[in-house]
């Protein structure tokens, strides 16, 4: 199906452009959602006579998410989940708990606006993008841990790597005390 696009969209084109889609992505969602118009020259004509006012309603939205981008960008938001002893999530971190994260954090921002590959399914640090507008975007970097404590732990790495090499110390001295000169494996 031909659409004529009222906005970006990413992977697929700018505002006015001709694109062709699959009929199901345009009824079911470029269309009801107001992204796309059927390409018929009605419409094309009723496109170009509204073309500046979509530019500027266009421009007043990538306006207010540049200004909200000075605010997320590089912000980071903590997420506490149960997890194994590998690492390993015993579920996930989805976009929807991020964007529950930031807006507990102060800043409002939909789940359909953060853009995840996959659901984050493992402790550590991520750097996650999100869509403020279709030309403006940011990175954030969400924190995945077990509790506050261990969160701030990640956060600082001078710490991090200050409580490992305590960790392996005290393997270490749990290895003497027991007098033996095999090594004893921890947590695998």
């Amino acid at each position: 199906m031909q659409v004529v696009l009222l906005e970006r969209i990413e992977h697929l084109g700018q505002m006015g452009d001709i694109v062709s889609v699959r009929d199901g992505y345009a009824r079911n969602y470029l269309i009801p959602v107001g992204k796309a118009l059927r390409a018929t020259k009605a419409n094309l004509a009723g496109f170009e006579q509204r073309r500046t006012q979509l530019e500027a309603q266009n421009l007043a939205r990538r306006q207010d998410a540049e200004a909200l981008r000075g605010r997320v960008d590089g912000r980071s938001v903590t997420v506490i989940r149960q997890a194994g002893e590998g690492g390993q999530l015993y579920g996930s971190v989805n976009a929807r708990d991020i964007a529950q994260a930031l807006t507990a954090d102060g800043v409002s921002v939909d789940k359909n606006q953060v853009r995840l590959d996959a659901a984050l399914k493992a402790l550590g640090l991520h750097t996650v993008r999100i869509a403020l507008h279709p030309e403006v975007d940011c990175r954030i970097t969400v924190n995945v841990a077990r509790s506050m404590e261990e969160a701030e732990l990640q956060a600082d790495p001078e710490r991090a790597a200050e409580a490992a090499s305590r960790e392996a110390e005290e393997r270490r001295e749990a290895v003497l005390e027991l007098g033996s000169d095999e090594p004893i494996e921890f947590g695998s």
